[in-house]
């Protein structure tokens, strides 16, 4: 008895071994798969870090071809910020990115609540509409909203650039909040209006707030497409009182005729692209478990 029960004990803890090991060729697989993320990251990493590295670096040191700058200065960081062509700037990309986002939201949210609630002819093709407003190319644009916003009067204003913003972000709000709205319980907001709750009350007290993750999501989306861009801002602005950061970058000068502001430039994509990155960070998960979540059953 005791020679079989032995035997047994043995035969279990191998069994547990081997099922708590990877087969070899899994872990070469896993292996492989991790050594290429790392190859990627680097290379992804290396404009980023030589960016950085240029604004650290003095205007005799600029061109010597070195990563890690021979005498650290803060002067290029001192001098944009001491230039009200970059501050105000600055606060134009933030309050049109801003107003954008806000705008993209709202009214994303309620056209994505009608296609998914609600049953009216043309409901797919409407989406359809959307989407390929999203894919039409930008640049086809600028020409005609060039001439119609100087006859109307908006050329070089915030509502200017807002207006283009909208236009390519909402299809995006749409097709990514209505995912989410579709996946609400219909029970929830019938018991909300036999309650006495008017179809509005239901969807701004019972709807909204379940698809609060789908408003992140969307919100975040939104603000780094119209904080990035440059064509329209390039395009359709033409002095500091309404131009964003990429496009006053495109503006900046050297200390003399022939010096190139390259330690300027550095510091001031900087500014504008490290607190992106940092933003993207801390709330991937949500932005990943927000578009997924909103695909599971959209």
């Amino acid at each position: 008895m005791a020679t079989i029960a032995s035997t047994a004990g043995g035969r279990t803890a191998a069994a547990t071994t081997t099922r708590g090991r990877r087969p070899s060729g899994e872990r070469n697989a896993l292996l492989g798969w991790s050594a290429a993320n790392l190859v990627i990251i680097a290379i992804s990493l290396v404009p980023l870090l030589w960016l950085v590295s240029l604004s650290f670096k003095t205007p005799d040191s600029i061109t010597d071809g070195k990563f890690i700058p021979r005498h650290w200065t803060f002067e290029n960081y001192r001098g944009i910020f001491g230039e009200s062509l970059f501050t105000r700037a600055l606060l134009n990309s933030l309050g049109i990115a801003l107003i954008s986002t806000v705008l993209a939201v709202v009214l994303g949210s309620m056209a994505a609540y009608a296609i998914a609630r609600l049953a009216f002819p043309g409901k797919g093709l409407l989406v359809g509409l959307a989407l390929l407003i999203a894919m039409f190319p930008q640049i086809s644009l600028v020409s005609p909203l060039f001439n119609l916003w100087r006859q109307i009067g908006i050329f070089d204003t915030w509502i200017g650039l807002i207006i283009p913003y909208l236009t390519f972000s909402l299809p995006l709000a749409i097709y990514t909040l209505s995912a989410f709205f579709r996946e609400i319980p219909w029970d929830l907001e019938k018991a909300a209006q036999v309650d006495g709750a008017t179809p509005l009350q239901a969807f701004l007290r019972v709807i909204a707030p379940l698809a609060a993750p789908g408003m992140v999501t969307t919100a975040i989306l939104v603000f780094i497409f119209c904080w990035n861009d440059f064509l329209f801002a390039i395009s359709l602005t033409s002095t500091e009182r309404s131009r964003t950061v990429p496009a006053a970058i495109a503006f900046f000068t050297g200390a003399s005729q022939f010096a190139q502001p390259i330690g300027s430039i550095a510091a001031a994509a900087v500014v504008i692209t490290i607190p992106i990155i940092i933003f993207v960070l801390l709330f991937q998960r949500r932005i990943v478990a927000g578009l997924t979540s909103g695909a599971v059953k959209g």
